[in-house]
């Protein structure tokens, strides 16, 4: 059986090829680790072999992974899960990024409640790349409107666009999923020059994560490949 070690050098090693073979700059694409319902241990076992940034979906879990990770002051912790009016306080002060914002209510709380002694709150706003009734995100057409509003909020860092495209597309429309969002952000950091670094594109996962990588992803959020298969809800 494969340790976290080895699973993160592995990861690694399909990140660096696919970056390579895209003729992309080394280290141009990060690894978020999706450590949802994993242990604070497995998380501490992942750190210690290099790995430094994580992606929560639950508040109260998250908080209480923190606590117990407290030892660990350089552990960067974003938020990745859909996003409650009422969990936006304890998210704006805990996490150093959010992926996962996708309207105008939700941001305008972050920005109010990110406390004036931390550094702004980096965001990513979700689109609904597929316009999939059961996906959250907004519809590529609200973007330029949320940009440009979400770029006057002070204690906010616009960094880009995050999707979870349909993974049982076949693979050419799933590639096109990701290019798709890919022009939408170089279309938003043209027209919006002035709004945020628009640097980032947060795509991929475990089965998907080279696809993504050839279209631009930045950030390639990957738990089953680190981690193993979630152990099922009783």
């Amino acid at each position: 059986m494969s340790s976290i070690a080895d699973n993160i050098g592995s990861v690694t090693r399909r990140i660096q090829k696919a970056t390579l073979q895209a003729g992309r700059s080394p280290g141009s694409v990060r690894l978020l680790a999706v450590s949802k319902t994993r242990p604070a241990e497995d998380l501490r076992e992942a750190f210690a072999a290099g790995q430094v940034a994580f992606g929560e979906n639950y508040v109260q879990e998250a908080l209480e992974k923190q606590e117990a990770l407290a030892d660990l002051p350089d552990m960067e912790w974003h938020f990745i899960g859909p996003i409650q009016s009422n969990k936006t306080r304890q998210i704006a002060s805990s996490f150093d990024w959010v992926h996962s914002v996708d309207r105008l209510k939700i941001a305008r709380r972050l920005n109010d409640q990110r406390g004036d002694t931390l550094p702004p709150l980096n965001i990513c706003l979700q689109v609904n790349i597929n316009e999939e009734e059961s996906k959250s995100g907004c519809r590529v057409d609200q973007l330029p409107g949320l940009v440009e509003a979400v770029g006057e909020l002070p204690n906010l860092r616009l960094r880009g666009l995050m999707a979870i495209p349909d993974p049982s597309q076949p693979e050419a429309e799933l590639r096109a999923s990701f290019r798709k969002l890919a022009n939408t952000l170089k279309a938003l950091k043209g027209d919006h020059p002035d709004a945020g670094p628009l640097d980032t594109l947060s795509m991929g996962m475990s089965g998907d994560l080279e696809l993504a990588i050839a279209e631009g992803a930045t950030w390639v959020r990957v738990g089953t490949a680190l981690f193993g298969e979630r152990p099922a809800k009783s």
